[in-house]
């Protein structure tokens, strides 16, 4: 079973440690930082499969962190966690760091777990996806290279039961 890396971020302490208390029952590995910066600096020396973020912190917002990281890390998935119950945070982080979920603090710990638990099943699939489609791009590949050096090949003859005919030549 893969193990999912999620970086939270928010420059309370608390909420930090109450994030950790939640989701390390999961085995998901953790890493908590107190600021945006601190964030992009994790991000660039190791991979992350899901960020929380505040929006109100010193330094880069929420929504700047997002977006900074949908541009270079587009497949780490994104959930903002706010006190603020502003329509504009919502529809900012939304348009911007084109989030996968928005909470408003205090969060539901069984909301939130279902959500984290529900991007990870999709992101699963996705990956899943992406190697089917990877296989069947590399046997068309094959495919392709045999039929140039034995014409014919590739073509199959049934009869009407969906027998395969073999002739002789």
């Amino acid at each position: 079973m893969q193990r999912f890396k999620l970086l939270l971020v928010d420059d309370s302490r608390m909420i930090l440690n109450a994030l950790k208390r939640l989701f390390k029952e999961e085995g998901f590995d953790i890493a908590a930082v107190e600021s945006g910066e601190e964030a992009l600096a994790v991000l660039a020396r190791e991979p992350v499969d899901l960020i929380i973020t505040d929006e109100n912190m010193p330094g880069l917002s929420g929504t700047e962190l997002l977006n900074i990281v949908r541009r270079k890390h587009h497949d780490i998935i994104r959930i903002m966690l706010t006190g603020l119950s502003d329509i504009e945070v919502a529809k900012n982080a939304i348009n911007k760091g084109e989030i996968y979920r928005f909470f408003v603090k205090p969060w539901d710990d069984v909301e939130l777990l279902v959500s984290v638990r529900h991007a990870f099943a999709q992101k699963l699939l996705q990956n899943e996806n992406e190697r089917l489609k990877a296989a069947i791009e590399e046997k068309d590949r094959l495919l392709k290279k045999l039929e140039a050096k034995y014409p014919g090949i590739t073509s199959v003859c049934t009869d009407q039961t969906g027998a395969y005919i073999i002739e002789d030549k």
